[in-house]
């Protein structure tokens, strides 16, 4: 059984985007690249996967029915402070959200949508 205190763990990675194809597809990619990644469907599933899952980074679509990304992303960090958080939307109503977001003392980095898998990557490394 391998000893867990010297083998070197995967980032965890959730992505939560309504769209499943997408959510999906950035989870496939995430895996392939050496991260641990799951896909959920909704603001309030990758709340509700924190408890199981624990990851390291989320990363949320903005815009979704429900818990917009930006009530998953402030529910994340309140339950998970370390868990960096990005943001993707392809929505223009999406400044507003951050906007509020902000004023409340939260900061988030953002992606615009459609994300190349190379730009992800990248800032997923950085």
């Amino acid at each position: 059984m391998p000893d867990t205190a010297t083998t070197p763990s995967k980032p965890r990675v959730l992505v939560a985007d309504d769209e499943q194809v997408i959510a999906n597809t950035l989870a496939i990619i995430l895996n392939q690249a050496g991260f641990e990644a799951r896909a959920v469907y909704s603001g309030e599933k990758a709340v509700e996967a924190l408890d199981t899952f624990k990851p390291d980074m989320l990363i949320s679509d903005v815009i979704m029915t429900g818990m917009t990304g930006i009530e998953a992303a402030i529910a994340t960090r309140n339950k998970i402070p370390t868990c960096k958080i990005l943001l993707f939307s392809g929505q223009a109503a999406t400044a507003d959200l951050l906007e509020k977001a902000r004023e409340q003392g939260h900061e988030f980095e953002i992606l615009a949508k459609p994300v190349h898998p190379t730009d992800l990557l990248a800032k997923l490394r950085s």
